[in-house]
């Protein structure tokens, strides 16, 4: 009898050691924190920019408020963390922060080699080049013998690299520990082109002032770059909250529902709101269950609209000055790539 219960025990302790296990609570543990931890870039034009006061703005900014908005119902609980390119990843798998708004791109190695899940793609971006114009440089073909500055281990150091290989193009690549480094040393003539995202070289370009105008950016893109949110596997209900924040920002524009008009629609009685279309109903938490399944409140698309603006608010107020043209980044109705599912 003794050998019998020890084989079983073993059985059940072997069964046990087999479960997955338990997924971990990301939203309880924001809510108990009383604030949202949000990776963000250390200093990015448009994207993550402090100010002599301390204060902090651009696109991943809005959107760690837009998270904070729709968990903790106050776009303000928010902790800002700046991660280098080196430690975002490894940031946000070892808990560091919850989610990762940071210029990152949404690759396949990334995806299924860690545990990190990509939300959504909230910014279609491409790698480009950043020379002096005085070289008279408009193609990449052009760049032959070049010297091309780039931020170290990263997948644009590979997309370049690769690129000159496929055109067999003689390219000398100097990798550089960070960005802001890379920027110094191509000013510092130490290189004769940049290379970046787009979006990062036309920030940086904007932030020379004066000097702008002695600097081309390329027509020539040389790769694809879905900048995504991202969070840990471990917790498919914090996933949900993240990709439908996005969505949310989505739908809110192309129902032609911004800030102010959000506001106007709240103030309205349920009579005064009955001619309005039930997508509007939704996004206002009059109707329809999104926020039940999401463990929020009724109106939390609606609230996060309120506080931090829709996808075209924040855009225009972030990435607008930059020069930038939305292209990809418009909706699918007018000619772009970002569309939300219905939200019912």
């Amino acid at each position: 009898m003794r050998i019998l219960l020890s084989g079983l025990l073993a059985t059940a302790l072997a069964a046990a050691a087999a479960l997955p296990a338990a997924a971990a609570d990301t939203v309880a543990a924001i809510r108990a924190r009383g604030e949202l931890l949000c990776g963000i870039s250390p200093d990015a034009a448009g994207f993550a920019v402090r100010s002599s006061g301390g204060t902090w703005t651009g696109f991943e900014v809005d959107y760690c408020r837009a998270i904070a908005s729709a968990v903790l119902g106050d776009a303000d609980k928010v902790r800002l963390v700046p991660l280098s390119t080196e430690r975002r990843l490894v940031a946000l798998e070892d808990g560091e922060v919850d989610v990762l708004t940071r210029n990152t791109t949404w690759t396949l190695e990334r995806d299924v080699g860690r545990g990190i899940a990509f939300a959504a793609v909230n910014y279609y971006d491409g790698q480009g080049f950043m020379l002096r114009g005085d070289l008279g440089i408009r193609r990449f073909q052009q760049m032959e013998g070049l010297k091309i500055c780039v931020e170290e281990a990263t997948t644009t150091e590979q997309n370049v690299a690769d690129q000159a290989r496929a055109m067999r193009m003689r390219l000398t690549i100097v990798p550089v520990p960070d960005a802001a480094k890379a920027q110094a040393a191509f000013l510092a003539g130490f290189c004769d082109a940049l290379t970046s995202d787009l979006s990062v070289l036309a920030g940086f370009r904007k932030s020379l002032g004066g000097r702008a105008d002695e600097f081309a950016l390329l027509g020539d893109v040389i790769s694809k770059e879905p900048l995504s949110i991202a969070v840990r596997q471990d917790d498919w209900r914090f996933f949900d909250i993240v990709r439908w924040t996005h969505f949310a920002m989505l739908a809110a524009e192309e129902l032609n529902m911004d800030s102010g008009t959000v506001k106007q629609l709240q103030a309205r009685s349920e009579a005064d709101l009955s001619a309005a279309s039930l997508e509007v109903q939704r996004l206002l938490g009059r109707v329809g269950s999104s926020g039940r399944m999401l463990g929020l409140a009724p109106d939390w698309a609606a609230r996060l609209v309120v506080q931090v603006g829709n996808y075209r608010e924040v855009w225009e107020r972030n990435i607008g000055p930059l020069g930038i043209r939305r292209s990809l980044n418009l909706l699918w109705n007018q000619g772009g790539l970002q569309y939300a599912p219905p939200m019912r």
